[in-house]
Parts: structure tokens; sequence; C-alpha cells
């Protein structure tokens, strides 16, 4: 079995062109790993996989396995390794604290493209001005799944919720965007440290919000007002993980 350990544009030239698929690691041995549930749907009833065709699968823990399909059931397939990938997640220290928007597609929308953009640690938080409203944290677990397979990434994603004051008894940096902050913020940082960056609601942070933060780690995202899930986006691909 060849490991090939890489990274950024070349992992994603390398794999261009297959249908990713995700298995917890529960369902790894030594030699093999099984498909189920909606995975084995999607790969045989949708895809019309057969004994002897090749697939790709995730264990969302970095890894992309190149397997060979050797038995299908009613409810589940297995298939031998042959090949395997294994990768870095470059972007491990960095989480993105999101409000809770008012259209709860924007929230999802966000979410997806910042997981196609590498993220994969997320906190939805409560600050005065958000939204005080429920949110459904599994819906949003299937949409930050299915953009890791679409954009080929091996890392599964976190996502809880949370408010702003815990938050902040969590150790690492903080970074807030503020509009009125006069540093503009370009993406470079250390990816080594436990970083939080905070994203503010449709009505902004409160005042006091601002002044938790220090004022050298407040910065904003453009000379124009962004809509908050534009701002979370735009960041995202700064960080160019």
């Amino acid at each position: 079995m060849i490991t090939d350990y890489q990274n950024g544009y070349l992992t994603l030239v390398h794999l261009s062109n297959i249908e990713l698929y995700y298995t917890p690691t529960n369902f790894i041995s030594a030699k093999e790993l099984f498909l189920k549930d909606d995975e084995f749907h999607h790969a045989i009833n949708v895809m019309r996989n057969s004994v002897g065709k090749i697939l790709y699968v995730t264990n969302g823990r970095g890894v992309i396995y190149e397997t060979k399909i050797i038995k299908i059931k009613k409810n589940e397939l297995a298939a031998e390794f042959i090949n395997k990938n294994v990768y870095e997640n470059k972007g491990k220290n960095l989480t993105f604290c999101i409000p809770l928007l008012k259209n709860p597609d924007r929230l999802k929308f966000a979410v997806e493209k910042c997981v196609e953009l590498g993220i994969t640690n997320f906190i939805l938080f409560h600050s005065k001005y958000s939204v005080k409203k429920r949110i459904n944290l599994e819906n949003l677990h299937k949409t930050a799944l299915s953009a890791m397979k679409q954009s080929l990434r091996a890392f599964i994603v976190e996502i809880i919720s949370s408010s702003f004051n815990e938050i902040f008894n969590r150790s690492g940096k903080k970074i807030i965007f503020e509009q009125n902050s006069d540093k503009l913020f370009d993406g470079k940082i250390s990816f080594d440290k436990q970083t939080y960056f905070l994203f503010g609601p449709e009505g902004g942070f409160d005042e006091e919000e601002i002044k938790s933060v220090k004022s050298e780690d407040q910065y904003k995202l453009a000379a124009n007002r962004l809509r908050s899930e534009t701002a979370i986006v735009k960041c995202a691909s700064l960080l160019n993980l």
C-alpha cells in the first residue's frame, strides 16, 4: 500500500474527477472498509457501482482511500484497499465563530462555502444583536458533509453552539471583524496557534463585545460594508487553506 502525502492544489488535481464517499472509522478494518446507509445507497442505487468498481472513500480524519468493491449485500458493501492519500489539516487550529443569522439559508450558505475552502471548526453563537432562535445542527452537519465530499476534502467538520462569552473562556487568540476598524485583514496568521474568528450578526456587535477583543486584533474585511455571510466566506478565502 502506497501512502501519498499531499496538500493544496496538487491534491485537488490528482483527485479531480472522482466521486468521494464517507465512512466512519468503525466501518474500517486493516484491509477493507464498508459503506452503509445513505453512502451505500448513493454508491449503488444512484451511481450504479458494482463489484470490481473503484470507489474513493474518506474516513473524515485526513485519509482518502482508493478501494475496489469486493462484495455487495442488501444494505452495505465491502471494498478492499488499493491505495491511500493522507492529508494535513492546515486549519485544524482555526475556528469560525458565526452568529445566528435571520435567514437560515444564508447560514447554510456560509458554512457550505467555508467547508469547501477548508474550514473544519465552527461555533454558532448568540451575541446581543444576534437572532435568538434555535438552529438545526443536524441539517448543518449534513450540509457540511456534502460540501466536504463535493470539494474532495478529507476532514469531518465540527459544528457546536455557544454564547459570545463562552467563546472567550476558551484559550486561544480572538480576532473580531468590525467595520470601523482601520486595519484590513489580509489572511496572514500563524496556523500553529488556536485562533477564533468572530463575525458580527446583521445588527453588528455591541460596543462592549468589541471592547472584549484587543484593538490590535480588530479588523475589517473590506472598505465597504459586507453582509455577514459574505464577510465569513471572504475571510475563509483569504486564509488560503
